[in-house]
């Protein structure tokens, strides 16, 4: 009996001793963070809006944090596959999501059957900066004007075609709530990401797209594209020669993207605050913001309680416009 006592004794003990140093060494894993290289998956194609972003400021808090960050494209079926490998990875810090909108508001209400929940999966650390829009068109389009666009739309119904990054794409949703607002009937045609639906309007593959201006910058200066409006309350200091949509006539009509960063749903709330800090700090940095802003960003920098209600937010806004136009996946 007695020797069954001090049994149980020591196996507490040891037991007691385990559970101490595993919390010390979770702890000291967290105050050394990173240890090691950081892996950012970017559920959409390299050349994106998105990428653009995250690639600029991903090098700067890798500087600043003395550790690489991977970009990893994923790119396909509008971001689901690279969603669903961030909502899988462990929940460590070492891997994180560069994303927009779309992934996490926009796909859930077109694809409900997706493996993941989007406002349970993910743990939200930023929303970094807001993707400014536009209308563009090939150089050697015949719509010379947004008004032209429309116009030969409407005479044509069903003829002309849009190119969007796939569909329950921020491209997508974009033209399917201008061609709602504006009364024109046009034909969807999804691609892979939103680099390959730019690249193929600029060769005159297809019509129109809607894009990110992160996107379209390099064609646009290339003369590969034509920038026929942008979708912001005021026109854009870099493009002060092109009309908001409201100006070209249609009401009341803006649109954006995020460009976020969020990690696995249970990744420590420590590591979670080093990374919103982190990503502060990178913003701080004057060349970093420049870079970014002439992408065609606003800056946010939001902290993730932020994030988190944007996202809340976002998700019943575009859920309700998703169902009350009849969007559905091509």
């Amino acid at each position: 009996m007695h020797l069954r006592t001090i049994s149980t004794s020591l196996i507490q003990t040891a037991l007691f001793a385990s559970l101490l140093l595993g919390s010390l060494h979770t702890t000291n894993a967290q105050e050394l963070y990173p240890s090691k290289p950081i892996r950012m998956i970017v559920p959409l194609a390299a050349g994106s809006a998105v990428d653009g972003a995250a690639r600029i400021l991903t090098a700067k808090m890798a500087q600043n944090m003395g550790q690489p960050i991977v970009i990893e494209n994923l790119a396909g079926s509008s971001g689901l596959i690279g969603a669903d490998r961030l909502a899988k990875a462990a929940p460590d810090g070492y891997t994180i999501g560069g994303v927009n909108d779309s992934v996490l508001t926009m796909i859930p209400h077109i694809y409900p059957s997706i493996p993941w929940n989007a406002l349970k999966d993910f743990d939200p650390i930023s929303l970094v900066a807001t993707i400014e829009w536009g209308i563009v068109v090939a150089d050697q389009s015949p719509y010379k004007t947004l008004n032209d666009f429309i116009a030969a739309a409407k005479a044509s119904p069903g003829k002309i075609n849009y190119g969007s990054g796939g569909s329950g794409s921020p491209q997508h949703i974009a033209m399917a709530l201008f061609a709602q607002r504006t009364g024109i009937d046009i034909v969807h045609v999804p691609y892979k990401g939103a680099t390959p639906a730019a690249v193929a309007a600029a060769a005159g593959q297809v019509d129109v797209s809607y894009q990110g201006l992160g996107t379209v910058t390099s064609l646009i200066q290339g003369g590969k594209l034509r920038l026929l409006a942008v979708s912001t309350p005021e026109r854009l200091a870099q493009y002060p020669d092109v009309p908001t949509v409201v100006q070209a006539g249609v009401k009341d009509f803006f649109f954006n993207s995020w460009f976020a960063i969020n990690a696995p749903a249970g990744t420590p709330k420590p590591i979670i605050e080093k990374l919103n800090a982190e990503i502060k700090k990178a913003l701080a940095d004057p060349q970093t913001r420049d870079r970014m802003v002439a992408l065609g960003v606003t800056i946010r920098g939001t902290n993730a309680q932020e994030f988190g209600q944007a996202t809340q937010k976002q998700y019943a806004l575009y859920g309700k416009l998703i169902q009350d136009n009849n969007i559905k996946a091509d």
